[in-house]
């Protein structure tokens, strides 16, 4: 039998696996400040408002859980106190009021997204009630994506009832995985049978835009047998997408995790083993591979929109329905607003007092340049189609590509010497065996590396 083009050598991972920026954004948040304030947050939004009907994407932060599960890196609220959450649903009406009145020529959505936290926290009616405020000044386009991200543990029949009533259409769900033992480590027990009940619902009552469930490789306690095990629970549920994420173990950064027993985290070899037995899976079912961690049936715009290389990426994740600003409601969220990152601040009490005291609670941000905005292109170009045209980069920027990242190239020797990329007169292509890697590739394209290998810990492992 050949060898599968995928497969990683233990050498290979030795020398590649190191600490890397997930690229969520470029340049990262590492690199946010509190000089980027309101006022330049106004401005931006000025900017996007003079754009008119062109599409913006949407976030709405809803930070509450019930439960602490100790894999989590989000930015959550714990907490069995309903009341808590009743009073944050109207602070963020509030800050929807704000933002609303600075676009006022803005107000037409090609996406939106709901994530947390659980927003599933919230009641029906209260889901209800959000959504609402929020369509009183946005126009949802015609074919727009609204999804929402859920806990099989606590979401009710009645609450995707009335999601899909209002217009969600696309769902998206933990899994993680299905093992007991492994859940117990990760402090979260969700069975199969509850999973199961919440996606055959959620497809009989019409989530057109399709289901899609999130996996994570290196947890504690993770084996090859048991983890494919759970990959054969996923395929038999067969949902559109399947996101299969590594494990950002990151103690220095999330206190939590420290409760997790760190002798029974995989080893590194195991825990490319873990992923690459997914990626087997997942391929060998019928799935295509959309950019580094994700699967998406051929039938999905995702996929068609990989194998033509038209797939984009925002702070909500890889999409096909590009809007050239993204803004973000809710405490920590991230906006992109006309090359300009504003994030929220991240405490309940700070995003009550500014908006109490009538101002945006924006708390730091990052305003690009020329540079960033050519390494942004080039970077999100290699996390979602594992491709770079030259000419491409070079004719929307007015650049001699060669010339202008001469050092990057130079950088990306030994990743083509071991076969994680090729570099042609014309393009860079991620290899099949790259895409485990391309995190790497990317960081050959950041101009704020240099430096920060060597300081205290920032970033999770590539791999």
């Amino acid at each position: 039998m050949a060898p599968s083009p995928y497969a990683v050598s233990e050498d290979l991972l030795h020398r590649f696996d190191k600490p890397g920026p997930r690229y969520t954004s470029y340049p990262t948040a590492v690199e946010f400040g509190d000089d980027v304030d309101i006022d330049a947050y106004r401005s931006k939004l000025k900017e996007a408002d003079d754009l008119g009907s062109n599409p913006l994407s949407l976030y709405a932060h809803l930070p509450f859980c019930e439960h602490r599960c100790l894999f989590c890196g989000c930015n959550v609220v714990i907490t069995p106190h309903t009341e808590i959450a009743d009073e944050y649903l109207g602070y963020i009406k509030r800050e929807v009021d704000a933002v609303a009145t600075l676009l006022p020529n803005r107000r037409h959505v090609a996406q939106m997204q709901w994530g947390g936290g659980t927003p599933t926290y919230y009641r029906a009616e209260q889901i209800k009630e959000l959504f609402d405020h929020l369509a009183s000044y946005f126009i949802f386009d015609e074919g727009a994506e609204i999804s929402i991200e859920v806990d099989p543990r606590v979401t009710t029949m009645d609450q995707l009832d009335t999601m899909v009533q209002l217009g969600f259409n696309r769902l998206s769900m933990g899994v993680q995985d299905f093992t007991p033992h492994v859940q117990e480590l990760i402090s979260r027990n969700q069975t199969f049978e509850q999973t199961r009940r919440l996606v055959e619902h959620a497809r009989s009552i019409g989530f057109a835009e399709g289901i899609n469930l999130d996996l994570i490789y290196g947890l504690p306690g993770q084996q090859l047998d048991t983890f494919d095990a759970s990959l054969s629970r996923v395929l038999e549920l067969r949902p559109d997408r399947v996101a299969v994420y590594s494990f950002a173990f990151v103690p220095w950064i999330k206190g939590h995790q420290r409760k997790m027993d760190s002798e029974v985290l995989p080893s590194p070899d195991l825990k490319v083993a873990l992923y690459l037995q997914a990626m087997e899976r997942f391929l060998g079912a019928g799935y295509e591979p959309i950019g580094m961690d994700h699967f998406a049936l051929p039938t999905d715009e995702l996929a068609r929109a990989a194998a033509a290389r038209k797939l984009h990426r925002n702070f909500m994740g890889y999409t096909v329905k590009p809007a050239a600003d993204m803004v973000a409601f809710g405490v920590s969220g991230i906006g992109d607003v006309c090359g300009g990152y504003f994030q929220n601040v991240k405490k309940l009490s700070t995003y009550y007092a500014a908006l109490d005291a009538g101002t945006l609670p924006t708390e730091r941000g990052y305003l690009l340049d020329n540079d960033d905005l050519i390494r942004r292109t080039v970077i999100t170009q290699l996390m979602c189609n594992c491709y770079i045209a030259k000419q491409d980069i070079a004719e929307q920027f007015g650049i001699d590509f060669d010339e202008y990242f001469d050092s990057s190239l130079q950088q990306l020797g030994e990743a083509r010497d071991a076969e994680l990329v090729n570099l042609s007169d014309d393009a860079i292509t991620v290899t099949d065996r790259g895409r485990l890697f391309v995190r790497n590739i990317c960081m050959a394209f950041d101009r704020y590396r240099e430096g920060k290998e060597d300081s205290s810990p920032m970033f999770s492992q590539t791999v």
